[in-house]
């Protein structure tokens, strides 16, 4: 929340410039798009682009963990494919066909898929935030979201981090390496960053709610047993 907060004032900041004026002395003036934003746009604004930096990061950690998936997609280094799904609207994705949010993650975990899993997973991931955030990348008075497709993108991270835990090949194989469970050497930074993002949508879903006059009550669900939940129409 700290981090979200001081975002908003870094934003409200870079929106005011000053200059001098005639008489020497010091004016402040404001960005005109500045003021078509309310509070609630410009933390929806930061809330998208924390949401999106942290499935980028935990795609750039899974590559590391599991580098065969970007050779399979034939990218040049892990760079070059987290870039691609940094970049994802510009970029054809030929090895996943028409899907996209639930349909193209859940492929990550399909014992028949021999595709980049990292790519199937994290690009179902981005476009569920995609769609929950109505493709836009900032918000102005008049936009609108709906708080239930944040709250089902919220529950599919929870879905995801479950799955990649436990989901394995009939060999009884991961099919993605990501939390470190050997006592040794623990390391539980997936679960911690998908947790962190999670945390975001929730916030987001609760404050769209209020702002639409309505009440979010959350139905209790078995991670274990759940798919990933569907996400606008």
């Amino acid at each position: 929340m700290r981090r979200l907060l001081l975002l908003l004032l870094a934003v409200t900041l870079s929106a005011c410039s000053t200059r001098l004026g005639r008489d020497g002395r010091s004016e402040t003036t404001v960005d005109a798009k500045y003021l078509l934003k309310t509070e609630v746009d410009r933390i929806t604004d930061a809330n998208r682009a924390e949401v999106v930096d942290g499935l980028l990061l935990i795609a750039d950690k899974l590559y590391k963990r599991n580098p065969r998936e970007w050779k399979k997609a034939g990218q040049l280094s892990r760079e070059a494919a987290v870039a691609r799904l940094r970049d994802r609207v510009r970029h054809n994705w030929p090895e996943l066909g028409s899907l996209r949010s639930r349909q193209a993650a859940a492929l990550a975990f399909a014992e028949a898929y021999s595709g980049d899993r990292v790519a199937a997973l994290m690009f179902g991931l981005l476009t569920m935030v995609d769609i929950a955030f109505e493709h836009k990348t900032e918000f102005y008075m008049l936009d609108s979201l709906n708080e239930i497709n944040l709250f089902n993108t919220a529950r599919n991270m929870e879905v995801a981090i479950w799955k990649l835990g436990h989901d394995r090949n009939p060999a009884g194989e991961w099919y993605l390496l990501s939390n470190e469970l050997d006592p040794a050497n623990r390391n539980l930074s997936f679960e911690r960053e998908f947790g962190r993002i999670t945390g975001l949508l929730d916030f987001m879903a609760r404050i769209v709610a209020d702002r639409n006059g309505r009440t979010l009550s959350r139905l209790s669900q078995s991670v274990a047993t759940a798919i990933f939940l569907p996400v606008g129409l």
